[in-house]
């Protein structure tokens, strides 16, 4: 029996970069999904990097960590999400990677002396790990979101690819553009030829899109709907609407408004397996997120948010994404405020303003600008009864601070920052010693899921309601363990640790001395997800509510 059809979406970006391709991607891909369809989402980032985990978050926005281990840019987050299902390596790919591979073959000879040239052997890499993408759970559909905007050099390998794989099977490929439309504040009017020229240079590569999506601050009225669908040689029925909304999982039932799922459907010669679109787990959690009144206000301590003059929250997407989503299920509208860390280091008194917030979080990160000033909201949150949770860096600097002021351990710190301190009570573990000496930094952090095991009577085994986990990771320091017994006899709960005892992965103050005080080492905020929000981001919230 032979394999059945291979289907692909492939999702291009026109006129400018950073409208919503990736929510664009998620969403139809849910919508797919929907119908009854097992689908991937794929991920192409037309960088040299060969991951992302080298990017700065500052520029790039977060980096985002698969089970595998994989470093990933934030879309595959998006994805995860919306899916509700983990992803795996290959949904993810990069020039790098491609060029990686090629050039490797060829000094291996697996060429066989022939001379490699971008078309074909690149082309022809690229074109195998897009049919590589529907293998996973022998997906039904590949949705692969081409990173970009036609035009870049960087992508146009990757659009020819495609190309390629329509001229060879023409019923199992389609194009969707997503094209932003300018309103400029002079004229108030929407204008819809920078689409046509995008659209105009997407044909000039040989690919003609089967659907636009037309990105603007406001819905498209026909008039325009009308003159894009003849100005780009499209029915006037595949032009969507895609206005600025409130909240981004608004975004699939407004896809599904101008009937996107059938279209796909069509355009790909299959048929719905379901009767009725089932989303409507999906509709509950979004109107549940609209009624929300009551809000819970946090505080997002961390040095990612003064960027020259404007706030990049891409940086913490994920936690942000996971505090929205528990919030929503407690009926909460969360209130988040960005905290630069730096200000508690100039001036003390400003952690005062900590004072009118329901919860802090410290996020995680690298190095040691505004350490200080993160130890000391901590403090500030541990004394003053203020529910706090510290993801990765942000429960080594709680160890750090509870070393320093409560077992009395002068000068405690991590010797990431400070590598004389005279009590590590956070070190970076042997291996990774090694390998930061070889200097080798790709890929090598402790990456991906772990099992934690998690001790009786704990916050942390009543939340999560069973004795072992698995959470993500990334990071290269850990809580050094000649100082566990200082710090237990101190009063500190080290409530997760490894399996075999030997790495600290949640530490927390009993509630009976503190409503919620928990750090953990790893991510929850990855696996965070509408349909499933993470349980310690809602009890850390159920605290902030009470408090």
């Amino acid at each position: 029996m032979s394999r059945k059809a291979r289907k692909y979406v492939f999702v291009i970006g026109g006129v400018m970069s950073g409208v919503g391709k990736g929510i664009a991607t998620s969403s139809i891909a849910k919508i797919v999904q929907s119908r009854g369809f097992s689908v991937n989402a794929v991920k192409v980032d037309p960088y040299l990097n060969v991951d992302a985990g080298t990017m700065n978050p500052t520029e790039h926005g977060e980096v985002f960590v698969i089970k595998s281990g994989l470093e990933c840019d934030q879309d595959l987050g998006n994805y995860e999400r919306f899916l509700n299902k983990d992803l795996q390596d290959d949904l993810y790919i990069t020039s790098g990677m491609i060029y990686q591979h090629v050039i490797s073959r060829e000094r291996n000879l697996g060429f066989r002396g022939k001379c490699v040239e971008a078309i074909p052997h690149i082309r022809d890499e690229i074109i195998l790990r897009f049919r590589r993408t529907v293998d996973f759970n022998e997906a039904d559909i590949s949705i692969i979101e081409i990173g970009g905007t036609v035009g870049d050099y960087q992508n146009i390998m990757f659009i020819e690819a495609a190309r390629v794989l329509k001229v060879e099977h023409p019923d199992d490929v389609l194009f969707i553009m997503v094209s932003y439309l300018p309103i400029p504040q002079g004229l108030g009017e929407m204008k819809t030829r920078p689409t046509q020229n995008a659209v105009r240079q997407l044909n000039s590569y040989g690919v003609q899109p089967d659907v636009i999506i037309a990105r603007s601050e406001r819905a498209l009225d026909k008039k325009r709907k009308d003159k894009i669908a003849v100005s780009c040689n499209v029915p006037a029925d595949h032009v969507i609407s895609a206005p600025d909304v409130e909240s981004i999982y608004d975004v699939p039932l407004n896809f599904e408004k101008d009937n996107i799922g059938e279209m796909i459907l069509s355009g790909l010669k299959m048929k719905a397996r379901k009767k009725t679109n089932d989303l409507s787990r999906w509709r509950k959690f979004v109107s549940k997120s609209k009624h929300a009144k009551e809000k819970v206000s946090i505080a997002l301590i961390g040095k990612y948010f003064d960027v020259g003059d404007f706030t990049l929250s891409d940086s913490y997407i994920s936690i942000i994404e996971a505090l929205k989503i528990s919030a929503y299920t407690l009926g909460r509208k969360p209130e988040l405020t960005w905290v630069s860390a730096g200000e508690f280091e100039k001036n003390p008194r400003m952690l005062k303003k900590l004072d009118n917030f329901d919860g802090i979080v410290v996020p995680g990160g690298f190095g040691e600008r505004a350490v200080e000033g993160k130890i000391k909201a901590i403090k500030y949150a541990r004394e003053k009864k203020i529910p706090y949770f510290g993801l990765c860096y942000g429960m080594q600097l709680a160890v750090v601070e509870y070393a320093r002021n409560v077992a009395n351990l002068r000068g405690a710190h991590t010797t990431e920052v400070d590598p004389d301190t005279p009590n590590p009570v956070i070190d970076i573990i042997p291996e990774q010693k090694e390998l930061l000496e070889k200097q080798k930094y790709g890929g090598t952090m402790r990456l991906g899921g772990y099992i934690a095991l998690l001790k009786k009577g704990t916050i942390a085994r009543k939340v999560y309601g069973s004795e072992l986990v698995e959470e993500r990771h990334r990071h290269r320091y850990e809580v050094n363990p000649e100082y566990i017994e200082r710090l237990t006899e101190s009063g500190l709960v080290f409530s997760g640790t490894s399996p075999d005892r030997k790495l600290m992965e949640i530490a927390e103050i009993p509630r009976n001395k503190h409503p919620f005080f928990v750090g953990v080492q790893f991510h929850p905020e990855f696996q965070a997800r509408p349909l499933s929000p993470h349980p310690l981001f809602t009890e850390f919230l159920k605290a902030a509510i009470k408090n």
